[in-house]
């Protein structure tokens, strides 16, 4: 694996709880209260243009922002990142929106934007001297995991429900993971996890390395402002499952800002979630706190989390930024991955079809104005597991005759 060293504008650990500044090393709790810790940067404005030229001339990958990441070596050459930016006007006129970009994140190495944090981990673990990556997953993590561990010669283990999507696991195996599935939901999962971690001394990315793990996601919003030319979006819409995507969306946009990359447009996070398991979504539009939600029952498995980590703080990011959420039922979330199928030609998994179907419902409660640039983010390709739209036609035999049959009505 090749590696390269590139600057960056890291000072520490802040603490969110009791905002102590803390080296950062092994830890991954705050070592005076125990809360959560996250990286802080030194932004300065007056070097904006220097930061941007050196940006502009980094690699085509998340490695373009390494001043704004918690690494200071050990980056590797996998193509994660730099996904396409892809206006979408046959999905906006249908949706009502005028404006309407998604970033597909499909085009990431294991077909997920989880490659993202995984690309930080992995970092962080070759720093650590680490010799096991590990996690707990509803699918996309366990394969963008499995994948990183293989590039880099790393062990990997991960845990996943056991109702995880046959071709989400299937894909982990094939990287050499040892994937354990668990009876039982992604909480009880993660609360293993916990165990494990301590016992074991491993790498569990969505743990032990969640401080510089999260980071990765900022990179979305991070590449949707400069491919629109160094300007914020209007609204984005995100998908929530532990709330860590939306949390650091709006981190990102304050660091842009704060670094004088991008000026002080306005920003409205939204949050996507499914009516089977939405307990963001709920307390955003209930104006109540996050109540956990004991047994998710979606078809969106990959964001289906009933007790989100960064729940609260998702909800009190949709509030600060003038955002709003929904909470979508599963044949509306079909529905919209077929009609972004069928209008756009990019196929998703089911939290595509969350955000796509949130978009709607936003836009028909008139939360999107005329106008506004409205951002969708696409974070797992559909072709990872069994299809929950569109049907096969019918089998015929080699016979014309029985072809203009069968298809009667289509050719009319």
């Amino acid at each position: 694996m090749a590696i390269a060293t590139r600057s960056t504008l890291l000072q520490g650990l802040r603490c969110r709880a009791c905002g102590e500044l803390q080296p950062a090393d092994e830890r991954y709790v705050c070592a005076e209260c125990l809360g959560p810790i996250e990286p802080e940067y030194d932004l300065d404005r007056s070097r904006a243009e220097d930061l941007r030229a050196e940006i502009t001339e980094g690699p085509r990958t998340l490695w373009r922002y390494a001043p704004l990441l918690p690494v200071r070596d050990a980056v590797g050459d996998s193509p994660v990142g730099w996904t396409p930016l892809i206006p979408a006007p046959r999905l906006g006129a249908a949706l009502g929106i005028t404006h309407l970009y998604v970033k597909d994140d499909t085009h990431n190495p294991t077909l997920s934007f989880k490659d993202r944090p995984v690309a930080i981990a992995l970092a962080r673990a070759l720093e650590l001297g680490l010799d096991t990556l590990a996690c707990a997953s509803t699918g996309n993590l366990a394969g963008a995991v499995a994948a990183a561990a293989a590039r880099s010669g790393l062990r990997a283990f991960v845990f996943v429900p056991e109702t995880t999507e046959p071709g989400k696991i299937a894909s982990a195996a094939a990287y050499g993971a040892h994937v354990v599935r668990v009876t039982g939901t992604y909480d009880q999962v993660n609360r293993l996890c916990g165990r494990l971690a301590d016992e074991h001394g491993w790498g569990f990315v969505n743990f032990t390395l969640r401080p510089y793990y999260a980071e990765g996601s900022k990179t979305l919003l991070f590449e949707c402002a400069e491919q629109l030319g160094w300007t914020l979006p209007h609204h984005v819409v995100v998908p929530v499952g532990s709330g860590a995507l939306l949390t650091r969306t709006a981190t990102a946009a304050a660091q842009l800002r704060a670094a004088g990359l991008v000026d002080d447009g306005h920003c409205h996070i939204h949050a996507a979630q499914a009516s089977g398991c939405a307990p963001v979504s709920d307390a955003v539009l209930g104006g109540r706190p996050v109540t956990p939600v004991r047994i998710p029952e979606t078809i969106a498995k990959s964001i289906a989390i009933g007790a989100p980590s960064d729940g609260d703080g998702a909800v009190s990011v949709v509030n600060a930024s003038g955002g709003s959420a929904a909470s979508v039922g599963d044949s509306d979330i079909a529905d919209a991955i077929a009609l972004l199928a069928t209008t756009e030609g990019i196929f998703i998994e089911p939290a595509g079809g969350v955000v796509v179907a949130t978009a709607r419902e936003l836009a028909r409660r008139g939360v999107i104005h005329d106008g506004e640039t409205v951002v969708l983010y696409l974070t797992g390709s559909g072709y990872k597991q069994e299809p929950t739209t569109g049907e096969l036609g019918p089998v015929i035999p080699p016979d014309a005759d029985a072809f203009h049959l069968a298809y009667e009505e289509v050719l009319r």
